[in-house]
């Protein structure tokens, strides 16, 4: 216990200091969002990897999906390491930093407005970001304090807080450089410490081999053996909808594609694309693998686990060595961390320079923006941790679990803008009208699915949903995504652009014969 209280110390005191630092280097907006727009591929790679793999995925998703479809979990790693991070690289990396950047868009409402050339779609982006961004930030803190809880032996509710406070810190001094830096240490990290735990635990149960015989003689619920060592486990077609949403959702995560915004050059997204692929499959890969044989150490009662899906991998923690169990708290913190400070950011700038700027009547200078963007910080986090103890101790607790909280988020967030952002970057006969649909149906089929399966204020006594397997807010996300890609390509060639917007977007698209 004492090892492990050292090692989280030195490792919190190294984050704060690396804001610290970074305070009298962040003199302007640029600098506090983007870093200056100058991050070489190594910081940005592993600011990506980092913000994408947090204590959701190691706690709650490597959890509940290694539990659903065993060992075959390790496909939804492989999807994030191939769809959400090589294919996002190469597809949207390079177009997104030439466009920005000639746009000198900060934020992706910024992005909205100045491509498509309306304020309206800006101010609605950005309230879409801020209110479902904080599920997701709820989500990372429900992870941390699992494992906390497990580890220390101190109440959750003063984990979250305190990791609230240790994350403000160092992102409101430093802002994205001090994230930058301290994701790049976190980063290497995870990488070394999933290795590791993924030993040692199949090491528990005779390696490899024997892990693997021992998940296939435990029955599924028709007493079938042989289910949970296979390729595709026993729902392959649920399975794919965790690969889509965890994937493909990143493509429309505001969080993630600002990262492109701030790689130095063409050059830079090149290496940035092998680093983070192959962070993605030691990091996704590894944690999705390890849930697989999360039915070895938790016991089964009715088809679910004892403890509830967030202590799965806490259970699984909690039978390792002392020195590795604090190698695993400073791993999820790290990965946490790196996620919490990203959203925040993102919120924050969002917040203050796409809705409390535009409404100010006076110019807003460079220092008092960044002074209200640390304000929001604060709120942010506060108004996250109001909902993450709620999630951990409310009566909703059942239907608030990690994996129903990044759905939510995700699916609200990737259904509404991944379609409008990658149409954007390649095609001149995206309108405003396009955008505006995949906003509505984005953010709707969310809220319904909320109001029906999250919170049970509607009744519904249709097959619908259930027939399109969409009970589900993970394959609920999942369908936001794929019909946003569909709606925003229809409305698009049934409506037209004002002759204003076509001329705007004419030279938008200059910066690709410039650069």
């Amino acid at each position: 216990m004492v090892l492990r209280w050292v090692i989280l110390a030195i490792y919190l005191a190294a984050m704060i200091g690396i804001g610290v630092y970074y305070r009298k280097k962040t003199a302007n907006v640029a600098d506090f969002v983007l870093g200056g727009r100058a991050l070489g591929p190594w910081f940005t790679a592993f600011a990506y990897g980092t913000s994408y793999f947090s204590a959701v995925i190691f706690v709650g998703y490597a959890g509940k999906f290694g539990w659903a479809y065993g060992v075959a979990s390790t496909w939804v790693g492989i999807g994030n390491a191939v769809i959400g991070s090589l294919l996002a690289w190469l597809i949207l990396g390079r177009r997104t930093r030439t466009m920005t950047k000639h746009l000198e868009a900060k934020t992706m409402p910024e992005f909205f407005e100045k491509r498509y050339n309306s304020k309206m779609l800006k101010t609605v982006s950005a309230l879409i970001i801020f209110i479902f961004l904080i599920p997701y930030t709820a989500s990372v803190y429900n992870g941390l304090s699992r494992l906390f809880e497990k580890s220390f032996h101190i109440d959750y509710e003063y984990c979250i807080i305190a990791m609230a406070i240790f994350t403000a810190i160092y992102v409101i001094m430093g802002g994205y450089k001090a994230t930058a830096l301290n994701d790049f240490i976190q980063g290497i990290i995870m990488l070394i410490g999933i290795v590791a735990v993924v030993a040692a635990v199949l090491n528990q149960n005779g390696g490899l081999t024997g892990s693997l015989d021992a998940m296939g003689a435990i029955p599924d619920s028709q007493g079938n053996t042989g289910v949970y060592n296979t390729l595709f486990g026993p729902d392959p077609i649920n399975l794919v909808g965790v690969v889509i949403l965890t994937s493909l959702g990143t493509w429309g995560l505001p969080q993630m594609v600002q990262k492109f915004y701030a790689i130095k050059d063409d050059k830079s997204v090149v290496t940035g694309t092998v680093v983070s692929t192959v962070f993605a499959v030691v990091v996704a890969g590894g944690c999705y693998f390890l849930g697989g044989f999360g039915r070895l150490f938790e016991e089964n009662v009715d088809g679910a686990p004892k403890d509830g899906f967030d202590a799965i991998v806490p259970t699984m923690m909690d039978s390792l060595s002392s020195g590795l169990f604090a190698l695993i708290i400073v791993l999820v913190l790290s990965a946490s961390m790196s996620t919490l400070s990203s959203l925040v950011l993102t919120s924050s700038s969002t917040l203050t320079i796409d809705l409390i700027k535009p409404m100010m009547k006076k110019d807003m200078d460079e220092k008092k923006e960044v002074r209200i963007m640390r304000i929001f910080i604060a709120v942010f986090l506060l108004i996250s941790v109001v909902i993450a103890i709620y999630s951990l101790r409310g009566a909703k607790q059942s239907t608030m679990i990690i994996s129903n909280l990044m759905g939510i988020s995700w699916g609200a967030l990737a259904g509404a803008f991944l379609a409008p952002f990658m149409y954007g970057l390649y095609w001149k006969g995206v309108t405003k009208a396009a955008v505006l649909a995949s906003f509505i149906c984005g953010v709707g089929i969310t809220v319904v699915h909320m109001l029906i399966f999250t919170f049970g204020l509607v009744e519904v006594k249709t097959t619908v949903w259930h027939g399109l397997n969409l009970a589900s807010p993970v394959n609920a996300g999942a369908f936001a995504i794929l019909f946003g890609l569909i709606v925003v390509p229809i409305v698009s060639l049934v409506t037209k652009s004002k002759d204003e917007d076509k001329q705007v977007t004419e030279k938008v698209f200059a910066c690709y014969s410039e650069n």
